[in-house]
């Protein structure tokens, strides 16, 4: 079982604090540092402002040597193909190979406004340009050049460089669409991730995942499925109470809606969602400051996952 750190900066993080983090999650043993794409916070004031990921992730990968490192989930909206693959290549080339890519449509649209970043209504079939755009710049062999004629984007005679130092670099893709999102999954992830979704709705959605594969002639096992959920433990009720306060959140609803509580009760949970296939989880640490959080979780429910 994967445990993976997920942290959202829009909602006020500068990168000494992310720096801070990662060095934390490698020194714990936690297989990944993720982090969102946003530009604006969804609660508060998000001081200091936000950090843009790929920077983020570039610098990271000078300053860690193990961990994984990645995005959940990519904005299509903010990037045009070509420049994201040349970006998401270069940091991977500077992180020896560490590189996994979440990619999705973009969703909130008030940070598209606040930054003057266009907001297209067409979001999910550029992101399906975008990913066949991405992966056959990676995919073309040296020597050779790639073109692509779309409906939203054209290439000419590309060189395709930079290529990534891994042979394939992960492509994530997830959502709760029933339809297009599984298909999508099924020709171009090699993980699956379930965002903030019951136990329940993530059985239907990897089923669904897992048949879209099989449509496309792949095997189901081939993908890696996962879960992001909010993390917020404490070592006995009183230290869960004061951690949830200190994110602004109810003890029962994190119980109901993440992975919350004392240890054996996250371990118990997990158990659950990996019933139906989960084996890597996004841990989303809202207080960053919280470190110790990091070590509880390391310490205590790691362990008992093996």
């Amino acid at each position: 079982m994967d445990l993976r750190i997920f942290t959202e900066p829009q909602q006020g993080a500068d990168y000494e604090t992310l720096l801070s983090v990662a060095k934390a999650t490698e020194e714990l043993g936690f297989d990944a540092f993720f982090r969102s794409d946003h530009y604006l916070t969804m609660s508060g004031d998000g001081l200091p402002g936000p950090t843009d990921a790929w920077i983020t992730l570039g610098a990271l990968a000078r300053e860690t040597s193990r961990i994984r490192l990645g995005t959940l989930m990519t904005a299509a909206t903010f990037r045009l193909p070509g420049v994201l693959a040349i970006q998401v290549a270069q940091v991977d080339a500077m992180s020896g190979g560490r590189v996994e890519f979440g990619i999705g449509a973009g969703w909130f649209d008030a940070e598209h406004t606040a930054y003057g970043i266009p907001f297209p209504k067409e979001k999910f079939p550029r992101l399906e340009e975008q990913l066949a755009v991405i992966t056959g710049l990676w995919n073309t062999p040296a020597g050779e050049t790639f073109s692509y004629e779309g409906t939203y984007y054209t290439l000419t005679d590309s060189p395709a460089l930079p290529k990534p130092a891994q042979p394939k670099v992960p492509v994530l893709l997830g959502g709760a669409g029933k339809e297009r999102t599984p298909r999508l999954a099924a020709r171009y992830a090699d993980e699956f991730n379930m965002p903030f979704a019951s136990v329940e709705d993530t059985a239907a959605q990897f089923a669904r995942v897992r048949n879209a594969a099989e449509e496309a002639g792949r095997k189901p096992g081939d993908l890696v499925y996962s879960n992001a959920l909010v993390a917020c433990v404490g070592k006995d009720e009183a230290e869960f109470a004061r951690r949830a306060a200190a994110i602004g959140r109810e003890p029962q609803e994190l119980r109901d809606n993440g992975l919350a509580g004392t240890p054996d009760e996250v371990v118990e949970k997990i158990g659950r969602y990996a019933e139906h296939g989960a084996s890597r989880f996004y841990l989303q640490i809202l207080d960053l400051s919280d470190l110790d959080h990091l070590e509880l979780i390391a310490t205590r429910i790691a362990p008992q996952l093996d």
